[in-house]
């Protein structure tokens, strides 16, 4: 006999348990019979906006060059640029992340901070070609300098000096708003640094340009591609006395929370994929704007593992980029961001 609707508390009583909480009378099969169904109850999307495509942009180049770990990934032009924007535009691209491939490089990365500099050109080339796709350009030094470390070293050589570091963030970041650039991302994981571009900006005038903090990037095995492509291999030392110890979590919320009090508008955890328990306590720490970079390891790995046939490039890609969505990201960093769009248009 059915209880009576003043009975009724919302919880089986004993005799109803078995069937009432679990099988038969809960089949979660009934929302994956179709596809309709499945994208009714569907918890998370990937859209073009979501994605972020790094853009890497050489001086004194001839003719865009194919990095050879990176498959579907070019060192562009200063001309080319215009026609890597442009199709980030056609693709409906959330931004473009600008990194500078130098060859005037110095002990400082002296290029970057100058008016007519490679950061100065590229910044502005990309904003002449889509004016209203926004563009970041990335702020560190280990593309401009001659030792590959993210800013000047300290008296033994090795290691990058914290605090001559932050005024030349400084320099770099005014250098790439007057160019016009929407958002800057200080990279260099320096102390103090997010504080020392934020103060540059606004006594330059910028006070409308916005900050996405690298506030989590770990001294990872997954950057190998990158330091082909953006020219930073180190001369000696290595990066563990500024990034963080992969294998720290509290850390990263200590890191965060510094950026965001000196001034950030948004955040990044950097790898993305083995460390998507690092961003899902990001945002819902924080409730900030928080993004993912799908690292050029992770990237490569993908193509690799694809061209040797065993995994489907475009089933994997998707599902790989929900996952960061699923983590909690906003956006996502990724050199398959055009790859990745088309699929969404199709």
């Amino acid at each position: 006999m059915r209880p009576a609707p003043s009975d009724f508390n919302g919880l089986p009583d004993e005799g109803q348990a078995a069937s009432a909480t679990g099988f038969p009378h809960i089949r979660m099969r009934r929302t994956r019979k179709s596809e309709g169904i499945r994208r009714l109850v569907r918890e998370n999307a990937l859209e073009p906006r979501h994605l972020i495509l790094p853009v890497f942009v050489e001086e004194g180049l001839a003719e865009r060059t194919p990095v050879r770990s990176m498959p579907g990934v070019y060192r562009e032009t200063e001309l080319s640029l215009a026609l890597a924007m442009r199709q980030a535009a056609q693709n409906n691209l959330g931004a473009v992340m600008l990194f500078g491939v130098s060859r005037r490089k110095d002990a400082t990365g002296s290029d970057s901070m100058r008016p007519g500099g490679l950061m100065d050109r590229m910044v502005k080339r990309a904003k002449d070609a889509c004016p209203d796709l926004v563009v970041m350009a990335d702020l560190c030094f280990c593309e401009y300098t001659d030792h590959g470390h993210c800013g000047p070293l300290d008296h033994n050589g090795e290691t990058v000096d914290n605090d001559r570091t932050l005024e030349n963030l400084g320099f770099q970041a005014v250098t790439a708003a007057a160019a016009g650039v929407d958002i800057v991302a200080p990279s260099g994981m320096m102390d103090g640094q997010v504080g020392a571009v934020r103060r540059a900006l606004d006594a330059s005038g910028f006070q409308d340009k916005a900050i996405l903090a690298y506030a989590a990037k770990f001294a990872s095995s997954y950057y190998g591609p990158f330091r082909e492509a953006a020219g930073c291999s180190l001369g000696k030392g290595d990066r563990k006395t500024y990034q963080m110890d992969p294998a720290n979590g509290e850390e990263a919320l200590r890191e965060t929370a510094l950026d965001i009090a000196e001034g950030a508008d948004m955040v990044m955890v950097k790898p993305g994929l083995p460390y998507l328990d690092i961003l899902w306590r990001i945002k819902n720490t924080f409730r900030m704007p928080t993004f993912a970079y799908n690292v050029s390891g992770e990237y490569a790995m993908l193509r690799c593992a694809a061209d040797a046939g065993s995994l489907d490039y475009e089933k994997a890609l998707m599902e790989m980029l929900l996952s960061f969505r699923r983590a909690g990201a906003d956006g996502i960093l990724t050199y398959a961001a055009n790859d990745a769009a088309q699929i969404l248009q199709k």
